[in-house]
């Protein structure tokens, strides 16, 4: 149980597996309000830099399940780094199944919602490990524009264009399964830019450390057209949000 390697390849020198910096992570922290001892679970956690980076700036605690072994060593040796290993913990896990042993106050999923297959399975995901009045973090896809034909879609790394909804629509999505939008921080082209762009350098030098890997054709195909595809398609039509909701 792992994570495909190319995934790791592309992205071994993120902190955040998502098109978000950590001033927009730190960002969030602050709007939530953090308190601390702040029980927080985190469900497909990466490389655990959102628990890590909160335990330290606002002394919650909490548990990150990812199914990235690789991943999952990082996060411990960041939470090392920090000072926050009696604070947060990571288990190496399918979050898809992972329930809290007792409610936390803050359960989320950031950029992940196929481990519920959507963004309504993984909000019923989450609430099942959310004490009453506690919050949900979700970071999913949105589409900044329509897009105008299935190439677009394709490109954007979805299969059809009902995968993803506008901006407006999805805020209305939270409000028909029953819960309050009561923040968000959305990724901006920079942060598009910043975590597209630093997969194609980890592949690169990859790439040249490893030109005889059984993956390297196919990773030195994909950093032949992904710049393009990104500059054409997914930097113009694809948005990405962190959005906190509270059940009505």
């Amino acid at each position: 149980m792992d994570l495909p390697r190319e995934f790791t390849i592309r992205e071994s020198s993120h902190r955040i597996h998502n098109p978000f910096t950590g001033e927009q992570l730190a960002a969030l922290g602050q709007a939530l309000h953090l308190t601390p001892g702040t029980r927080v679970l985190d469900l497909a956690s990466g490389s655990g830099e959102m628990l890590c980076t909160w335990a330290h700036a606002h002394r919650i605690v909490g548990t990150g399940v990812d199914i990235s072994t690789e991943f999952t060593a990082r996060a411990r040796a960041r939470a090392a780094e920090l000072g926050v290993t009696d604070q947060v913990a990571f288990v190496h896990g399918d979050a898809s199944g992972h329930v809290a042993d007792e409610p936390v106050d803050l359960a989320a999923c950031i950029g992940a919602t196929w481990i519920g297959d959507g963004v309504a399975g993984t909000i019923d995901l989450l609430h099942r490990s959310l004490r009453p009045g506690g919050l949900l973090l979700i970071g999913e896809p949105y589409w900044r524009h329509e897009p105008p034909d299935q190439q677009t879609v394709e490109a954007c790394h979805a299969g059809a264009k009902e995968d993803f909804r506008l901006l407006p629509e999805l805020i209305e999505r939270f409000g028909e399964l029953g819960y309050d939008l009561v923040e968000m921080v959305l990724a901006d082209q920079n942060s598009w830019d910043r975590y597209r762009a630093a997969q194609w350098l980890n592949t690169r030098r990859w790439l040249d450390r490893n030109p005889d890997d059984e993956l390297a054709p196919e990773l030195r195909a994909d950093l032949s057209r992904d710049p393009v595809r990104y500059a054409r398609y997914e930097r113009e039509y694809l948005g990405w949000g962190v959005f906190a909701l509270m059940e009505r």
